[in-house]
């Protein structure tokens, strides 16, 4: 039923904003060049990494050394508005299609991560990720990792159909009003380096 449910969703959202997909795209290669689309490894299903595809909001900038600049120093205001506006995250519908991801589930979050997760942490890849979660209508990134972490257990523990309605009605709210979108003195999130708590 939820799969059947995000495929659904998804092509019906797709259809609906197929004007804002193809605006947000112009105006992506107008303000940041190409690429369009930014692509990175992300853990799925149980840890398997699938390649997760976003709108690109920040720049290639690098130091003299050729190393990446800091996110912040990369985010462009046009970028910063993506993020707030959610528009970034539009192109995740490709993946909820494949099967990767589905609308609402755990986020998912950098391959590195994998190793630092704690047996309980680990649990939040027994669903799909998600475009949208518990834990981002709850907080998004201006909580703590590990309230996150708890959000994220609690919707493997308790998801339903009602439930993701919920979860995706409370996510219009926090877009409109662009809540929680970075943690305090960072630019989206602070780096994840394993829990406190065991």
């Amino acid at each position: 039923m939820k799969r059947l449910f995000d495929v659904s969703m998804a092509s019906l959202i797709m259809i609906l904003l197929a004007p804002v997909l193809i605006v947000t795209a112009v105006l992506v290669r107008g303000f940041l060049g190409s690429p369009v689309v930014f692509t990175q490894v992300r853990p799925g299903l149980h840890g398997r990494p699938f390649r997760m595809v976003k709108f690109r909001s920040m720049t290639n900038a690098v130091d003299a050394d050729g190393v990446l600049l800091p996110d912040a120093d990369r985010l462009t205001r046009f970028g910063h508005f993506l993020r707030s506006s959610s528009l970034d995250e539009l192109p995740e519908l490709f993946n909820v299609l494949k099967g990767d991801m589905s609308l609402v589930g755990p986020r998912p979050l950098l391959m590195e991560y994998l190793p630092l997760y704690s047996p309980e942490q680990m649990r939040r890849h027994e669903v799909r990720p998600g475009i949208t979660g518990w834990a981002q209508v709850n907080g998004r990134n201006a909580v703590g990792w590990d309230e996150r972490f708890r959000s994220d257990i609690w919707y493997v523990d308790h998801h339903s159909l009602w439930l993701d309605l919920r979860i995706l009605g409370m996510t219009v709210k926090k877009v409109l009003v662009r809540e929680g979108i970075s943690a305090q003195g960072e630019a989206t999130m602070s780096k994840f380096t394993g829990s406190k708590q065991p």
